[in-house]
């Protein structure tokens, strides 16, 4: 069985949107792309090139949108990018001229890939394929790279439907521009209890 990543640059109230750049993904007037950018450091681009080790991707259809026009281009940054499987969700696109990419349209399409033998799968990006893969309890660990903004406005890496779920922390990395970048694995159902003295 593969197991699904999901990495994703979040702000301290959960908005994901464009962090890149501000022609990233400027949808629905969102005027603050690239705001991850003040928050780069030696310390942050250690464990990106750790983030960053080839996996195969599994992107929502905006996101494979932006990395097809992005990194045929410019593979010395992401190596290994252009080799690795990119599977899309897409009920509209039919093929891609990104090498290796391959459509998928469901869910059901999705169980079957994590149930096959190969590479684990990374998602960068892509909140409404989280949120879809959330509610269907398909998420083995998240990469969070929490910077110490707030936003108000934009796409949200969490919604209301996903499946409660307990996690565990495995690594962390809090930078010198007090980025913090959390590696969390799954770990089970939510116990509850109560506290006491």
């Amino acid at each position: 069985m593969r197991k699904i990543t999901v990495l994703s640059f979040i702000t301290l109230d959960g908005v994901m949107q464009a962090p890149g750049g501000p022609e990233e993904d400027p949808s629905e007037g969102f005027k603050y792309g690239g705001w991850t950018a003040p928050y780069s450091d030696e310390a942050s681009g250690q464990v990106m090139q750790k983030q960053m080790e080839p996996a195969d991707l599994l992107l929502g259809r905006k996101t494979f949108d932006i990395f097809a026009a992005y990194w045929p281009k410019h593979a010395e940054h992401w190596p290994g990018v252009n080799e690795v499987t990119k599977y899309v969700l897409s009920n509209t696109l039919e093929k891609s001229d990104w090498e290796n990419s391959v459509v998928l349209t469901s869910v059901e399409e999705i169980e079957k890939l994590k149930s096959s033998e190969g590479p684990d799968i990374k998602i960068w990006g892509s909140s409404k394929l989280v949120q879809l893969l959330l509610k269907h309890d398909l998420v083995d660990e998240f990469w969070l790279n929490i910077h110490p903004v707030l936003l108000g406005k934009g796409k949200k890496l969490f919604d209301d439907a996903a499946i409660p779920a307990a996690f565990t922390l495995i690594e962390s990395t809090v930078t010198p521009s007090g980025v913090i970048m959390a590696n969390y694995r799954r770990a089970g159902k939510v116990k509850t209890g109560t506290v006491t003295d």
